[in-house]
């Protein structure tokens, strides 16, 4: 079981695919080069659910005073993400503008999680063991969240799930796993 799977931990979780017509090894393959040139990289997303300033900053900064790093943890999935467009300016609060930093591009999104590593990785995540840990959703089921077309969520993960599954369990397999830095989430335009 991954050292991140822990009881108290919190991750950000997402499922991830062909994003702006590129396939995903692509991505991450673009990414990885991202962070050795520019220390960073900004993993592009849309959606409400992990809206930048309402959910996903406060989020990691409320684990970040308290010494926590937090994860992004990835679903491999199978996606048709047609959008396109690259990013020229990002925002930390989506009022003052900056130009995206020289060596990273993002595509087709309206927001970006802030990285600083990219991992593949392999392990499981019982979403029924999880509860959503921001939002007005707060304390309902992860697995009863993630559903449809609701792809991400702040998780708090529960005192059981590191303990193995039961025979009719089901978990949700991580294939990726990043680790956000401040200012975590911008918004692009």
């Amino acid at each position: 079981m991954s050292a991140i799977i822990q009881p108290g931990n919190h991750v950000l979780f997402m499922k991830i695919g062909i994003h702006a017509k590129e396939p995903l090894e692509s991505i991450i393959k673009r990414k990885l080069k991202e962070i050795d040139d520019a220390g960073m990289a900004f993993w592009g997303y849309g959606g409400s659910t992990c809206h930048p300033t309402a959910m996903v900053q406060p989020f990691a900064q409320e684990q970040a005073k308290q010494g926590n790093p937090i994860h992004l943890v990835m679903q491999k999935m199978d996606s048709n993400h047609w959008a396109e467009g690259n990013a020229q300016q990002y925002s930390i609060d989506g009022q003052s503008w900056l130009a995206v930093p020289k060596g990273i591009e993002v595509r087709g999104s309206r927001y970006a999680l802030v990285i600083d590593d990219l991992q593949e990785a392999d392990f499981d995540l019982p979403l029924t063991r999880t509860i959503i840990a921001r939002g007005p959703s707060m304390g309902k089921s992860g697995r009863a969240y993630i559903q449809g077309r609701v792809d991400k969520a702040c998780l708090e993960l529960g005192p059981d799930v590191d303990v193995p599954l039961g025979p009719d369990e089901e978990a949700t397999n991580i294939g990726l796993v990043a680790t956000l830095k401040a200012p975590y989430a911008v918004f692009l335009k």
